[in-house]
């Protein structure tokens, strides 16, 4: 059993672990989506997104199984440790496709990229984005769409594969406090993940409709939603030059700037 001292105390790593390698397994499968969308235009960094994503994959599969527990709880301090740990380990797999696709960044820029983009903050180090790969464009893309719905909501929403509770995790990622009416953290996470992509989906169809080509429509949605800004132009929104792309861009990131949770409420 892995137990580690926290302050005196002993946690049991397990859980952490193993919902940490899941998660890099989902990450894994991400960055192939992203080397699909290489291969389609014939471009090589394909390869490259599919090698590191059989890398990361074969990694975290062995984080998953090798830790791997069931019926497990999280308590608070294993929450902490959980949330911790998967803000520091997704980007640094996350920075390995950027890191060799670019091949002029190093990997410190390259952790700051993902981690950017992770965190939805938007902040960039890559210049000339028109010339940038597909892959390379749409790996950005995908890193703030998934953090804009929050690592710690994927969490949640393969719990019950994993059999471990999360309600704790939900807690500390989202302050309201939630109604015993409301379902478990799991439930919580997959109507929080549908109510996600519907808006993604209703973005880039408003997008594509006013102008975007589809690819930059689906890249622009994500990041849009996400509010992270991410864009495939150095220009970002500017470069489309129309008001109903920028109105469109407007109210997308109002609607996801909101607690999700709240549409509960709504609905």
């Amino acid at each position: 059993m892995q137990r580690h001292s926290i302050l005196g105390n002993t946690v049991d790593t397990r859980p952490v672990l193993m919902a940490t390698g899941a998660l890099v397994v989902i990450l894994a499968l991400f960055m192939m989506i992203a080397g699909l969308a290489s291969y389609l235009v014939y471009n090589e960094d394909w390869q490259i997104f599919m090698n590191v994503g059989l890398l990361s994959l074969v990694l975290g599969m062995f984080m998953f199984l090798s830790n791997r527990v069931k019926g497990a709880d999280l308590d608070i301090r294993q929450a902490f440790l959980l949330t911790t740990t998967v803000w520091v380990v997704l980007p640094a797999f996350s920075a390995l496709p950027i890191y060799y696709v670019t091949g002029n960044l190093s990997y410190a820029s390259a952790y700051f990229e993902a981690m950017s983009g992770l965190t939805t903050t938007g902040s960039t180090v890559i210049t000339d984005l028109e010339n940038a790969g597909r892959g390379l464009l749409m790996w950005r893309s995908i890193l703030q769409w998934l953090g804009g719905i929050g690592i710690v909501v994927m969490a949640l929403s393969i719990f019950p594969m994993l059999q471990v509770g999360g309600m704790q995790l939900f807690r500390m990622e989202y302050a309201d406090n939630m109604e015993k009416a409301l379902p478990r953290a799991a439930a919580i996470g997959k109507r929080i993940t549908f109510i996600y992509v519907a808006l993604t989906v209703m973005c880039a169809y408003l997008y594509y409709i006013q102008g975007m080509t589809k690819f930059d429509a689906v890249n622009h949605a994500m990041t849009t939603v996400a509010t992270g800004g991410y864009s495939t132009r150095d220009a970002s929104i500017a470069f489309f030059n129309s008001e109903s792309i920028e109105w469109t861009a407007t109210i997308f990131m109002i609607i996801g700037s909101l607690p999700f949770i709240l549409y509960f409420y709504l609905l």
